[in-house]
């Protein structure tokens, strides 16, 4: 099985950091990391977000029929809805099979990310799962933060998991694609399970293809057919024409 890896930043070091992590929790399969030609570096703002969605549908439409299933290494699941209709392979977004996979396994969860949680609020609220939200945690560092000392980000991340577990937290969800193999170094010293979006994302991706389950060919995940457009990549522009 061949897994496409997609970042939404231009931050290599964070495709990487993904696919790592993507290999270790499915060894057997064919991780393929990719980064957008364009974008912000990091996804912080709601603007940038935007931009992201744009480049990552590029992105994704490059690799259309190439591979079995899609991981948006974004914590914001950019574009999930969007790629979700377009591409001809299941797609899972980081966030949401982090959050689905802790209600299997919890009564509400929390979330510790980087930097600030509104987002990532309404997030959650568009994947319907609100109620089982027990509170979310932005630590204070940034992606590249984490990447220039590792072991600064854990400590807090660390202390920000304890805060959540002690506010009702029956399960941790890592939010951020910066966050990737964290859980696993942190769980030894949690209380309770600790959800890596990319772990969670890869092994949701694997569960959909052995399904083998139809696309859709009516409804808002439809393929776009027909669809006329002026300045995009022509892998993108064939996609929206109906072309896969």
């Amino acid at each position: 099985m061949r897994i496409l890896v997609a970042n939404a930043n231009t931050t290599v070091a964070i495709t990487e950091l993904c696919a790592e992590a993507a290999r270790k929790a499915a060894p057997g399969h064919e991780i393929v990391p990719a980064t957008p030609r364009f974008g912000p570096a990091v996804i912080s703002t709601r603007t940038e977000n935007a931009i992201a969605a744009h480049a990552l549908l590029e992105l994704l439409a490059e690799h259309a029929g190439a591979v079995d299933a899609v991981v948006l290494a974004v914590s914001h699941d950019t574009a999930l809805e969007a790629a979700r209709q377009m591409m001809p392979c299941p797609v899972v977004g980081m966030t949401e099979a982090a959050c689905f996979t802790a209600c299997l396994v919890a009564g509400r969860f929390g979330l510790v990310t980087f930097g600030g949680v509104e987002t990532y609020r309404e997030l959650i609220a568009r994947h319907g799962l609100t109620s089982r939200l027990s509170g979310l945690l932005g630590v204070d560092t940034t992606p590249q933060g984490a990447l220039a000392d590792p072991s600064g980000a854990r400590a807090k991340v660390l202390a920000g998991i304890e805060k959540l577990v002690a506010d009702g937290a029956d399960a941790v969800v890592m939010g951020g694609a910066a966050l990737a193999g964290m859980a696993a170094v942190l769980q030894p010293q949690v209380k309770v399970p600790l959800l890596d979006g990319i772990a969670c994302a890869v092994k949701t991706a694997e569960m959909l293809v052995s399904l083998g389950l139809p696309r859709a060919t009516a409804g808002s995940l439809a393929a776009p057919q027909g669809r006329a457009s002026l300045g995009l990549s022509p892998a993108l522009a064939a996609l929206l024409g109906g072309e896969d």
